[in-house]
């Protein structure tokens, strides 16, 4: 199985000449994604690289001088960012109700519901590995813009790992953020397949706010990651995002802007964490189990106005994300499973009563056998068990509504 992390890469740039160079190489991609995106919008969203490799790849060299291999970038780039909007679109029909029956109705979008071309407002440069861009002996980065070929020092905790023969580096981005430069690069890497008949730990995993993950193993061992101080912290951010939202000056904007980059870093690195602690905790040949939580919402609306904010979720389908690409580093696995009664079953007895869970005392008392405990262990309890009928073989198991044991 081949696995794909990107790397993110600071640049030390050495004087301004390589910082005009760069930026005038992204300014040029940029507007040369702009005109293949007006001439895709203009001709019924053709994205077949070869027929319009043939209409432009010409046109960009001219216009923007490109050289070769950026022209063919910019065509890929722009057919990516049509076919993630294609799909995108298609995820979210258009949903309206009919005014006379009240009946409401569904509509599948495609491209033709875009009122104009999709607009590249942020520059950046995609760059071939070897063509665009490649790593020297010396420890140095080599990147191509369209004054030739500049040499940059590589600043990135930990990219030495990545040196061990076993990585394979792939495109690469240059982007400018916040003054600074850096290079996003793309690295694959084949890891065993996970195989069901060498696992040693079945992990079970409940997502939460109070707690922000709640794991059980396959020994009965319970843990609990604690949320509050990450709720206390996102309540901050909502409290001063408020006071900048009234304010409403141009300096407010720009501290909004830089506020919402510093909460999402803040955020990434929670869930780096947390996924790696799991990952260090189980080791090798674990199969991590989670609860599809796609519909779910955490929000509370019988809260008062002033504490909603703080009961919505948080961002774990990139903590799911993070989790899975580290799991595959260590030849295990993360399996998604039906959320469907997994706070509401009791793990001893299998009775299904929602009644049974005491959400103001966050405890499961179980009305048919007596079995009380914590009601996110008890989900992480179902979810771990729904992972063991998962190794026995069920593809999509998943508990049925039962009020007997």
């Amino acid at each position: 199985m081949e696995m794909q992390v990107t790397i993110k890469t600071k640049l030390k740039i050495s004087n301004s000449e390589v910082a005009l160079s760069f930026s005038k190489t992204m300014e040029q991609y940029r507007q040369a994604c702009n005109y293949v995106s007006e001439y895709i919008f203009n001709h019924d969203f053709d994205m077949k690289q070869s027929r319009l490799n043939k209409e432009l790849y010409t046109k960009l060299r001219n216009l923007f001088s490109l050289k070769s291999q950026m022209a063919q970038s910019v065509i890929r780039t722009v057919i990516a960012r049509y076919k993630t909007v294609k799909t995108q679109m298609a995820r979210r029909p258009y949903k309206y109700q009919d005014q006379n029956t009240g009946e409401w109705y569904r509509e599948v979008r495609d491209l033709t519901w875009l009122h104009k071309p999709i607009s590249f407002n942020r520059p950046q440069v995609d760059l071939q590995r070897n063509r665009d861009w490649s790593y020297l002996s010396s420890g140095q980065l080599s990147i191509n813009t369209l004054d030739g070929r500049v040499k940059v020092d590589p600043i990135c905790r930990g990219f030495n790992q990545y040196l061990d023969g076993t990585w394979k580096f792939g495109l690469a981005k240059l982007l400018k953020s916040s003054g600074k430069w850096y290079l996003y690069i793309s690295a694959t890497k084949e890891v065993t397949n996970f195989d069901k008949q060498t696992v040693k730990h079945v992990v079970g995993i409940d997502r939460g706010l109070r707690f922000l993950a709640t794991s059980y193993d396959e020994q009965g061992k319970t843990a609990f990651f604690d949320g509050q101080a990450i709720i206390r912290k996102r309540a901050k951010y909502q409290k001063l995002r408020a006071t900048l939202q009234a304010k409403g000056t141009k300096s407010a904007k720009r501290r909004l802007k830089k506020l919402s980059g510093r909460e999402n870093r803040w955020i990434s690195d929670v869930n780096h964490c947390l996924s790696k602690t799991l990952v260090q905790k189980y080791g090798a040949n674990t199969l991590f189990v989670l609860e599809n939580l796609n519909g779910v919402s955490f929000e509370r609306t019988d809260l008062p106005k002033a504490l909603r904010n703080q009961n919505k979720s948080w961002a774990f389908y990139q903590l799911e994300q993070f989790l899975t690409y580290k799991a595959h580093l260590h030849n295990s696995e993360v399996v998604e499973v039906s959320a469907k009664y997994t706070s509401q079953r009791c793990p001893k007895c299998g009775v299904i009563k929602k009644d049974n869970r005491h959400h103001e005392k966050h405890e499961y008392h179980c009305t048919n056998c007596g079995y009380c405990s914590n009601d996110d262990r008890i989900g992480a309890m179902n979810i771990q068990l729904l992972g063991t009928q998962y190794i026995s073989g069920q593809e999509q198991p998943k508990f049925e509504l039962t009020t007997n044991a």
